[in-house]
């Protein structure tokens, strides 16, 4: 027995090494933006560092979700409060749109340093809604006047707009491209919106690079409030790719995620 228990322990593989994380020597900001490429390995577990990084140095900022629905807001206060494991939170939120085996690490975090936990996205119902009725459709009069006084502006619509044919290999037929572009503007009003309604506490928010863009994400609706936020977005690349340099404050690459052709379900 216990010459098999010496072998066990030399065979026993030790646990890899924490990836490093991008070099920021900056204070905590009061809202950090936390992108991804939302299959990839790496990314994920580079984010989930800087982030305990920074935990354990004492920060306790709230974390808002582009992976949770609004609408199930009082749901989430609850798991994560009363959830002891991650797996508890994914069971009572029935999300399956998203890969769980990626967050649990991130959502660990939030369980093992109290964090507050806040839904930033919209509900598929809501996005569909906004698809065929326009932006507005989804907002109280109070954010249309901050946020929608004037038209949403033309650099913007045009930065989504590659946004979003490029994720859909450029096959989204024309008819159906303002309305999807709507969708995903209206997120990221509704995010700033969410991050400002945590004041005075920071915030961290986890959501697709996209959405972290300084030049037509979050952080352009959140300088269309007062005050104004000291605000940091990361960006987390794969290495060969093209079309984001200067739109992040940081940019941390990682290796390209072995996939399928993504393009596939588009041309059958």
């Amino acid at each position: 027995m216990l010459a098999l228990s010496a072998c066990g322990g030399l065979l026993k593989k030790t646990a890899p090494p924490a990836p490093t994380p991008v070099a920021d020597t900056l204070p905590n900001p009061q809202v950090l933006l936390l992108g991804e490429v939302p299959d990839n390995v790496q990314g994920h577990r580079l984010r989930v560092e800087e982030l305990r990084l920074r935990l354990a140095a004492g920060w306790r900022p709230v974390i808002v979700m582009q992976q949770f629905e609004r609408e199930n807001q009082a749901l989430l206060t609850r798991a994560a409060r009363d959830c002891a494991d991650p797996d508890c939170i994914i069971r009572v939120m029935e999300q399956p749109r998203w890969d769980w085996s990626l967050y649990r690490p991130l959502l660990d975090l939030v369980i093992s340093y109290q964090l507050t936990l806040v839904a930033g996205n919209l509900s598929p119902a809501d996005a569909s809604r906004i698809v065929r009725d326009g932006i507005q459709w989804a907002m109280p009069p109070a954010m249309v006047a901050t946020y929608l006084a004037v038209p949403v502006p033309a650099d913007i619509l045009e930065g989504q707009q590659k946004e979003v044919q490029a994720a859909r290999c450029n096959m989204l037929p024309d008819m159906m491209l303002k309305g999807v572009v709507n969708a995903q503007v209206a997120r990221d009003i509704w995010m700033a919106k969410l991050i400002r309604d945590q004041a005075p506490r920071d915030v961290v928010l986890i959501a697709g690079n996209a959405h972290v863009r300084k030049d037509i994400g979050v952080p352009r609706w959140l300088k269309l409030a007062e005050p104004q936020l000291n605000v940091r977005s990361i960006g987390y690349l794969e290495q060969g790719g093209s079309g984001y340099k200067g739109t992040f404050d940081l940019t941390q690459t990682m290796p390209a995620q072995p996939r399928p052709d993504p393009c596939a379900r588009f041309k059958q």
